[in-house]
């Protein structure tokens, strides 16, 4: 049996892969309603997970584009909080 993994322990590139990964079985549409109904929970979380680490990522990426640094050695630390 599959150990399972939490959400937020997963990389991104981790869990987007097991998102498409989900959204192909479901999308097979030969599994019956109770595993498709996990597997689109779980879909929906890893979805929410994933678009959160893109918007967090997003707020760096603007943030190092206002500040105008062409050296990485020149950017200071980002803080998400005090980015929100």
């Amino acid at each position: 049996m599959k150990k399972q993994t939490k959400t937020e322990e997963l990389a991104f590139e981790a869990a987007f892969a097991r998102l498409e990964e989900i959204v192909g079985k479901l999308e097979a549409g030969d599994l019956p309603l109770d595993d498709a109904l996990a597997l689109f929970e779980q879909g929906q979380k890893l979805a929410v997970y994933c678009g959160a680490k893109l918007d967090e990522a997003e707020l760096v990426v603007q943030k190092l584009a206002a500040s105008g640094a062409a050296v990485l050695g020149a950017v200071e630390p980002f803080d998400l909080e005090e980015a929100r």
